[in-house]
């Protein structure tokens, strides 16, 4: 789901599960992060991207804090989820 799609169900504060699924060849991996959302949003990388905004490649990110108080930030692509939990 896309940041556009996605900031319409949750905000700053929310606490979501963030479930990515990395591939390694033909095998799938699921690695997922519960937390409560700090910040979210496009953010430009350093990378060159023709056409795109300050010729830039931008990226959809969320910035978590787990529950232990660990802050971690999230690149979102078309494998992640993010569901709302209570």
């Amino acid at each position: 789901m896309g940041m556009n799609e996605a900031a319409q169900q949750y905000t700053i504060g929310s606490r979501v599960r963030v479930t990515q699924t990395l591939s390694h060849g033909e095998d799938l991996s699921a690695f997922v992060v519960e937390g409560e959302i700090l910040r979210m949003g496009q953010q430009k990388t350093g990378s060159w991207y023709a056409h795109a905004r300050d010729k830039k490649l931008w990226l959809d990110r969320l910035e978590l804090r787990k529950d232990d108080g660990e802050i971690v930030v999230m690149n979102l692509d078309q494998r992640s989820t993010v569901e709302v939990i209570d």
